[in-house]
């Protein structure tokens, strides 16, 4: 019976309808083998398990599980002898979906004899992706009887049967692989293993690799119990030493959660515990120098993970290969050699935090270098976090105080804002951002200052100041001196900023100076040329304006849902003979949101702080100042713009008008209400009050040497005759015009008297 007249029939017996893409298979094979088309009929075959049946005119192919045992026992009979060692255990493993019946069993256990003349223990392994067959291997030896196999088979038989009639007859795929030099598996232990313990040990072994290891095995006395495993660069522990870890890790956990009574936390905690095997991977040095070590192995390593070596010394992955990593040493590599064994920790680069870092000073790793003693940490922050989102944040609009009349009156700094301080080397950047500091005494702002590449000596000094001026009871001090190694100076920045944000997350208000971001990217350089890394501009990597980048966006003040405290950052960059268009300031510019300014000119003729009105600028501008200071600052940057140009003009003339003298002797008097002594920094009330007289032209008359020990008299005669302008600035934040008056009152009065 045909369907069509010029097609013949082929006729398909099967327990399951073939899909299309098997049929299209069918036929395919049937036209190369013919040389002509043919018609599929479907014939349904309850009784076929699996497999299916083909029938062509007088030829017959079955390819249904009967014939393809009947063929597997057959090739099995007939395989050739070959003379083959068999394995210490004389193991054979099956692996399978269904555990085999004892014939098969039977069957398998005479094929293996014939093969290797030795009776071998037959084990199975369950494994449920393994469909319609097994897989066998005896020592090294691999035989697939798998769906898979017998796929591939068919599809070749196909491929290379053209016009040939004779019956394809299905065989077991034979894979001998000959053992390779990495595949060997270490068993350390004091006692060796039994022959079932090793047994026990290949199930692993398959199970976890897909492939059998040759077990060796190493005797160490030093162990009383347990043994080790190593199998290639994975490390597997299961001894006294490890489960002891285990326990005081889960207690320490246990502890962590609760502050009162944990006794009965600690017995249940025991109870319930049950010991693991300890998992580590583990990898060798490949190099070593400079800093910087090569590692081979920890193929799951990430970036940015601390890493241990054999000598206690921590590592920190910055460079992923396909063949090896690069690691940047937070110590001494003298002890540290070719072929040394590194561990992973899998932990990120981090620092532990707590309020009782407040006060102290510390490196970058967390570790106390004051000598007080140990710090009680509560928590383990990461170095590296990404910044808060633009939904966790509020606008700036609190003032961060610099206690400077020349910064709060035209560049006032805003809680959560970041500010630059850049100027050439020995202009007063660092006082500047130590003045702010000293400023903040009893503001609830807690001040963390981060030394980069400094010298030991400048940073004992500030320290100093800060203890003298009872600062440290607010501030802390993370310290990376030109003698740390460049890894230590790398992460400075970032340890700093992960402090202050523990105590931002919990409400309060940071203040963080870097000092400074120059020398923490000529650190990043070296570890960069080190590692490799194609060099660019200045000989910097590509993604040197990431690096500062992600730090000084994680400066933010942040929503009240998220408890609203900040994070002010005041980083500080050094400039090359005023040269702000260079490659590190134009980067740090264009993050920052402001710039401070200072001149060396002005620094060198005594204007001190040495701000420099046209360059500097705060883009946040009178957000982050209260009405009071809005009002006082009145005309004052136009007022110190005319008289830097009429200063200039001065210079090429001799013969000035009354009016000009005028206006050049009101500019120096600005100019010198603006100096300040280091450390002395003034309140808002303070600084409003100099600025109204300043601004009334009270300062124009009084001699040039004398101005700075009458702006302290005026602040104290105010204060003394008018405590109430005080009192009701601070309560109300304005400056009402009744204040103005009065305070302009009592300076002329002040001046009338200083006659």
């Amino acid at each position: 019976m045909t369907l069509n007249n010029t097609k013949k029939v082929a006729i398909l017996k099967s327990s399951i309808r073939p899909n299309d893409k098997q049929k299209t298979d069918i036929l395919e094979f049937l036209k190369k083998k013919y040389n002509e088309e043919f018609d599929l009929q479907f014939v349904l075959n309850p009784d076929g398990k699996d497999g299916f049946t083909l029938d062509v005119e007088d030829m017959h192919y079955d390819w249904s599980n009967d014939a393809i045992i009947e063929n597997q026992v057959k090739m099995m009979r007939n395989l050739p002898k070959e003379d083959k060692e068999p394995s210490k255990g004389r193991v054979a493993v099956i692996t399978s979906a269904t555990k085999p019946d004892e014939k098969q069993e039977d069957e398998i256990r005479q094929f293996i004899k014939n093969k290797y003349k030795h009776d071998y223990e037959i084990q199975f392994v369950m494994d449920v992706n393994v469909v319609n067959g097994f897989t066998l291997d005896v020592g090294y030896d691999h035989y697939d009887w798998t769906m898979d196999t017998k796929i591939e088979k068919l599809l070749q038989a196909m491929k290379q049967s053209q016009g040939s009639t004779k019956e394809y007859a299905f065989t077991v795929k034979e894979e001998v692989a000959m053992p390779k030099k990495d595949l060997v598996a270490v068993i350390t232990s004091a006692i060796r293993p039994t022959d079932q313990q090793e047994i026990n040990i290949q199930k692993f072994i398959k199970k976890k690799y897909g492939k059998f290891y040759d077990l060796r095995f190493i005797e160490d006395l030093s162990m009383e119990s347990g043994f080790m495993l190593d199998v290639g660069l994975d490390h597997y522990e299961w001894t006294m030493d490890s489960m002891i870890e285990q326990l005081v890790n889960v207690w320490r956990n246990t502890t962590a959660q609760v502050d009162d009574n944990i006794i009965p936390l600690l017995k249940d905690s025991l109870t319930n515990w049950t010991p693991k095997v300890y998992e580590e991977q583990i990898g060798k040095v490949l190099a070593i120098g400079d800093g910087i070590a090569t590692i081979s192995g920890l193929g799951d390593v990430c970036y940015g993970e601390i890493l241990n070596f054999c000598d206690g010394t921590k590592g920190m992955v910055q460079d992923l290969q396909k063949d090896y990593i690069g690691c940047v040493l937070f110590g001494d590599d003298r002890d540290i050699l070719q072929g040394s064994v590194v561990k992973r920790t899998g932990r990120m680069a981090g620092i532990p935090v707590g309020d009782e870092f407040i006060g102290r000073v510390i490196d970058p790793l967390g570790t106390p270098i004051d000598g007080k003693g140990e710090i009680n940490a509560v928590r383990y922050n990461m170095i590296e976090k990404p910044a808060p989102s633009i939904i966790d944040r509020q606008p700036v609009n609190r003032p961060m105080e610099t206690g400077l009349i020349a910064i709060d009156s035209m560049f006032p700094i805003g809680r959560g804002q970041r500010e630059l301080i850049i100027g050439d080397r020995q202009t007063g950047k660092t006082t500047v951002a130590l003045d702010t500091i000293l400023n903040q005494k009893g503001k609830d702002v807690i001040c963390i200052y981060v030394a980069i590449g400094q010298k030991a000596s400048s940073v004992a000094q500030i320290v100093e100041t800060l203890r003298k001026n009872d600062a440290l009871k607010y501030s802390l001090v993370v310290c990376a001196t030109a003698s740390d190694a460049a890894p230590i100076q790398y992460i400075a920045p970032y340890a700093g900023c992960a402090l202050g944000e523990y105590f931002m997350e919990n409400g309060k208000d940071v203040l963080i100076v870097y000092d400074d971001l120059s020398k923490h990217a000529v650190a990043y350089r070296s570890l960069s040329l080190l590692l490799e890394r194609s060099p660019g501009r200045e000989a910097y990597p590509g993604d040197v304006f990431y690096l500062h980048s992600r730090l000084l966006e994680r400066s933010a003040h942040l929503s009240d849902e998220l408890g609203g405290g900040s994070i002010t950052a005041l980083p500080i960059v050094e400039t090359q003979a005023g040269d702000v268009s260079a490659y590190i300031p134009t980067n740090i510019i264009s993050i920052t949101d402001g710039q401070i300014f200072l001149e060396s000119d002005l620094f060198f003729a005594g204007q001190r702080p040495a701000v420099n009105v046209g360059l500097s600028v705060s883009r946040v501008g009178g957000d982050a100042q209260i009405k009071a200071m809005k009002q006082a600052t009145g005309t004052l940057r136009l007022d110190l713009a005319q008289y830097r140009e009429m200063e200039v003009f001065m210079q090429f003339s001799s013969d000035l008008d009354d009016a000009t003298k005028a206006q050049l002797q009101y500019g120096q008097s600005l100019m010198r209400i603006l100096r300040q002594k280091q450390a002395t920094p003034f309140s808002q009330t303070e600084q409003i009050i100099l600025l109204v007289s300043a601004l009334n032209r009270n300062f124009m008359n009084v001699k040039l040497n004398q101005i700075d020990s009458k702006k302290y008299e005026l602040i104290n005669y105010v204060k003394e005759h008018a405590p109430e302008i005080e009192q009701e600035i601070v309560h109300t934040g304005k400056l009402t015009n009744e204040i103005k008056s009065k305070i302009i009152g009592l300076a002329n009065q002040f001046m009338a008297e200083g006659k």
